[in-house]
C-alpha cells in the first residue's frame, strides 16, 4: 500500500482526523481539490470554536492546517476523481495519479446553495453570510434579511430577532412557506416580517451590503429594502459523487450514513463533518473527523488506541 489511510477533504474533519489517524501509528495522505479548509475559508470570523474569543475563518484554517501537516501528508490541488476497492483496499484515482490505501474517511462537506444574483459573491463576508449561527452576532442592532420558505430560514430569522437585530425580514420566492407551522408562529410572535412571492434580484453595497433589489413574482414590482445583511438559507449541497462511485449508502438528502463509529455501508469506508448531515458547526466536525480516524484502526488491524 502507499498509505494505510486516505482522507478526503481538507476541512476541519480532515485536519481533525489527520492527526487522530497518525497518532494511532497509521500513515494517512490528505487529498483535497483546494487549499483546504472547506465552508470555514469563507467564514468572516468565529465566536463559537473553544478556545477561541475570535478569529477569522482563514486564520483558524491555517492554524489547522499547520498542525495537521506534522502528521500527514497533505496533497492539496488533487481533486479525488474515484474510488474503487481492491485486493489491498481501494485504489484512489486523483487527477495526477493512483494510490493504494486500506482504509477510506470521506470528508467531502457540502457547498452552499447560491442565490446567484449580482453581488453576492462581491460581498461575501461583507454583509452576504450563509450561517446565521457563525455570523450573525456580527450583525446586533441592525436590519437584516433571511432568503428562504425551510425550517431553517425561519429557525435562522428567529435566532437573528434573538440576539437582538433590529429588524428581521424573511423573503420566500412561494405564497406560504415549506417550513413547519410552529416557526412560523414563533417567527411572527417575535416581530420577524415575512415578504412572500418575491425574489432577490441584486445585493448591493460599496464595501459592504447596504440594500437588496426585491421583486415580486405577483405584481411585477420592484423595491429597494435597506438592509445590512442577507442571510442566504436557500439548502446546501452535499458533495457525495464520490461516495456514490462506492456505493455508499446515502439518506434521501444525499448525505452519508454513518453509525455512532463514523462507519458508513461500505467496510473500511468512513465519513465525518458535514457531509454525514445533522449540525453542521466547526467543533462537531472535528469531533465526527477524530471518531472516523480513531475507527478506522478496526479496518486496519491495529489496536484501538482509547
Amino acid at each position: 500500500m502507499d498509505y494505510e489511510l486516505a482522507i478526503i477533504g481538507a476541512g476541519p474533519a480532515g485536519f481533525s482526523s489527520a492527526i487522530y489517524a497518525k497518532r494511532s501509528g497509521i500513515s494517512t495522505v490528505v487529498f483535497d481539490r483546494g487549499s483546504g479548509g472547506g465552508l470555514m475559508q469563507i467564514a468572516p470570523n468565529i465566536e463559537n470554536y473553544t478556545g477561541f474569543d475570535s478569529i477569522r475563518g482563514v486564520e483558524l484554517v491555517e492554524k489547522m492546517k499547520q498542525h495537521a501537516a506534522k502528521y500527514a501528508d497533505f496533497h492539496f490541488y488533487e481533486e479525488v476523481k474515484e474510488i474503487t476497492a481492491s485486493s489491498l483496499g481501494f485504489t484512489i484515482r486523483t487527477e495526477k495519479a493512483t494510490y493504494q490505501v486500506g482504509a477510506v474517511v470521506l470528508c467531502t462537506g457540502t457547498e452552499h446553495r447560491k442565490l446567484d444574483v449580482p453581488g453576492e459573491a462581491e460581498l461575501l463576508g461583507k454583509g452576504v453570510s450563509y450561517c446565521a449561527t457563525c455570523d450573525g452576532f456580527f450583525f446586533k442592532g441592525k436590519k437584516v434579511l433571511v432568503v428562504g420558505g425551510g425550517n431553517t430560514a425561519l429557525i435562522e430569522s428567529i435566532f437573528l430577532k434573538q440576539i437582538g437585530c433590529k429588524e428581521v425580514y424573511v423573503v420566500h420566492r412561494r405564497d406560504q412557506f415549506r417550513a413547519e407551522k410552529i416557526y412560523e408562529e414563533e417567527a411572527q410572535k417575535k416581530g420577524v416580517h415575512f415578504i412572500f412571492n418575491t425574489i432577490v434580484e441584486e445585493i448591493v453595497g460599496k464595501g459592504n451590503v447596504s440594500s437588496v433589489g426585491l421583486f415580486n413574482l405577483e405584481t411585477s414590482e420592484r423595491l429597494q429594502l435597506a438592509v445590512d445583511g442577507v442571510f442566504a438559507s436557500i439548502g446546501v449541497l452535499p458533495q457525495n459523487h464520490i461516495a456514490q462511485s462506492l456505493g455508499v449508502k446515502l439518506d434521501e438528502n444525499g448525505y452519508i450514513v454513518v453509525d455512532a463509529a463514523q462507519r458508513t455501508s461500505v467496510h473500511g469506508v468512513y465519513a465525518a463533518g458535514d457531509i454525514t448531515g445533522g449540525v453542521r458547526q466547526v467543533i462537531i466536525a472535528c469531533a465526527k473527523g477524530a471518531i472516523a480516524a480513531l475507527s478506522s484502526t478496526e479496518a486496519l488491524g491495529k489496536k484501538y488506541p482509547y
